[in-house]
């Protein structure tokens, strides 16, 4: 059978499977077909000699419920930009506006979209540069039976609970709506994801009382609440979670990322599961600007790229439960993005304004959406081949 596509000569990196080498990746109904050299016989053939080839990168924390809530972003301008072909919007919408989310943003999309469930009836409702409304700190829009029964009705394309806790977020209740949280996403056997700023709750009361699976974002944090203690080590309950199978998510943001951090946690072999943009309209004109970057400053910073293209591959699809994303295992998701990495000085700054200057940056040059050629439209970066018999 004919592929419908085939890049071709390009450098293949695939952590799911271990692969780094220079070869094709062959797409057919819009899955992946094949990985492998001197692949023909296809429609449609891209030459990439020369770029990277990733599976179709998943940013694990979004706001792209654009129009809809005021931190939203547009996920197809977003995504074109950033190499990412799965958006997972983290919470912008509740049970009570999720039916509009679905039909007037995620239905009509063409980049993936999915989605953590806010614990809160309208999700995050209130932010802005001039209003700032902490959802979980009003106690009367904790919905966790309206939650549940969204969740239920659209696991096509709901992933898990959110929760945002936090002295920014909760206010004086603390960890509470996390409780709350834990038992709708208990009761529809799904993760949770869990954000978490200031103090009160502190970081160890937070981690303690997520399960295997959970994710905790904004894991990166600076201090208040960061991982490490005084002396630049990991906390012992953050080890413990990591050990139990809570995954530690980036989750950059406006607040959220501080180079600080990252240097004491990686000095300490203790990379983050998932690196995340948490991209909105507070932080995607910086500090956060895209998962390019996001991905950029960790590989600027030491961590192998091997490891920084897993953390928004496969071991993203592993904390949405989605094994056929993140990877080229045949018969998976049809999606590809090319890369490219250049040398220079590159001026990279984190959420407090300590800046860094990295001799690296990633760059999304190219995306392949359910087995086509999807951006850029023109595809003059990447000429078509002779069809190959």
């Amino acid at each position: 059978m004919p592929h419908d596509l085939i890049l071709k000569g390009g450098r293949v990196i695939d952590p799911s499977q271990n692969i780094d080498r220079v070869t094709d990746v062959a797409f057919a109904g819009g899955k992946v077909a094949k990985v492998g050299n001197d692949l023909s016989d296809a429609t449609e053939v891209r030459d990439v000699k020369g770029y990277i080839v990733t599976p179709g990168l998943i940013d694990l924390h979004t706001h792209v419920y654009w129009g809809g809530t005021s931190l939203g972003i547009d996920a197809e301008d977003f995504c074109r930009t950033s190499g990412v072909t799965t958006a997972i919007d983290t919470g912008s919408a509740g049970p009570g506006n999720f039916a509009g989310f679905r039909k007037h943003v995620i239905e009509r999309s063409e980049v993936r979209i999915l989605a953590y469930l806010h614990i809160s009836f309208a999700g995050i409702f209130g932010f802005s540069k001039t209003v700032m409304v902490g959802e979980s700190e009003e106690m009367r829009l904790m919905a966790p039976i309206e939650a549940v029964q969204v969740a239920d009705a659209n696991r096509d394309v709901i992933v898990g609970i959110k929760v945002r806790v936090g002295r920014g977020s909760s206010g004086i209740h603390g960890a509470a709506p996390l409780d709350i949280a834990l038992q709708a996403a208990n009761e529809v056997g799904m993760p949770l994801m869990c954000h978490i700023d200031f103090p009160p709750p502190s970081y160890e009361e937070v981690v303690q009382k997520l399960r295997p699976g959970d994710v905790l974002t904004h894991a990166f944090r600076p201090f208040p609440n960061a991982p490490y203690d005084h002396q630049g080590k990991v906390k012992e309950v953050v080890r413990e979670a990591r050990a139990r199978g809570v995954m530690f998510d980036i989750g950059h943001g406006k607040g959220s990322f501080a180079f600080k951090t990252a240097r004491a946690m990686l000095a300490n072999g203790f990379y983050p599961d998932t690196i995340s943009s948490d991209v909105h309209v507070l932080c995607i004109e910086g500090p956060a600007y895209d998962q390019v970057t996001t991905l950029s400053k960790f590989l600027c910073m030491g961590m192998p790229l091997s490891d920084v293209i897993a953390a928004s591959t496969v071991n993203a699809a592993m904390a949405l439960k989605r094994p056929e994303l993140g990877t080229f295992k045949p018969g998976s998701a049809g999606d590809a993005t090319i890369l490219t990495i250049r040398d220079g000085q590159f001026d990279y700054v984190d959420v407090v304004g300590e800046h860094m200057t990295g001799d690296k940056r990633i760059f999304s040059e190219g995306v392949v959406l359910k087995g086509r050629w999807w951006h850029p439209s023109d595809g003059s970066k990447f000429p078509k081949l002779e069809k190959a018999a």
